[in-house]
């Protein structure tokens, strides 16, 4: 969802580093990178290793918390493209989910603003598994829901640990890149990187032309 079907991930980059400098310190762009996509659990070990021991993660968390919220309040633009990929999958009959880290509150307020959260079939959020990506447990379970086999399924992912999760369920992968680029491994893992979901829209047209 983030950073390929909402806008969001460079305000909450901005939010984060908004969060560090009020404790004084930096986060550079690189570091933030190996957040996204990640657990939380994943997501505080980068930034302990990062800040060090004694960094008062606590207060830096809740003061994080306030950040993004501020920078999502005005709401979040949709990315180029989503809509018309919608159409063209709801034209040909094919089943949509949503796989996403984030938590169903956050998915259902951000989707439902632009009108989208009836348009997939099912939403797993970070609630509904006990192992979130790189692990494939969101994308099995958004296949199981769906009644469809992950083989039979393309998955959309903008992040490294997404591209991975949807790669070990067995899925057909596209890589739209948002704030990080195809790696080698990227383009080994996707059957295709695409520019932006119009180009995914045009996929999926050519499939059933």
């Amino acid at each position: 969802m983030d950073g390929l079907l909402i806008d969001s991930e460079v305000l909450v980059r901005a939010a984060i580093m908004r969060a560090a400098q009020a404790f004084g310190r930096h986060l550079p762009q690189e570091v933030f990178a190996l957040t996204i996509g990640c657990s939380d659990e994943g997501y505080l070990a980068v930034m302990r290793h990062h800040f060090g021991p004694e960094f008062p993660m606590e207060r830096f968390l809740e003061q994080e918390t306030v950040e993004i919220e501020r920078a999502l309040a005005g709401g979040v633009c949709l990315k180029a493209g989503v809509v018309e990929m919608l159409e063209i999958c709801e034209q040909e009959g094919l089943p949509c989910a949503v796989a996403t880290s984030s938590r169903r509150q956050s998915a259902k307020r951000h989707l439902g603003e632009h009108g989208l959260w009836t348009r997939f079939r099912t939403v797993v959020a970070r609630e509904d598994v006990d192992r979130h990506k790189p692990h494939p447990d969101p994308y099995l379970e958004a296949a199981r829901r769906l009644g469809v086999s992950p083989t039979a399924c393309l998955a959309l992912e903008d992040s490294h640990n997404g591209v991975r999760a949807a790669h070990a369920a067995g899925m057909m992968t596209v890589m739209v890149p948002d704030l990080l680029e195809a790696t080698a491994e990227m383009h080994d893992l996707c059957v295709r990187i695409a520019d932006d979901l119009h180009a995914v829209r045009r996929l999926l047209k050519a499939r059933s032309a």
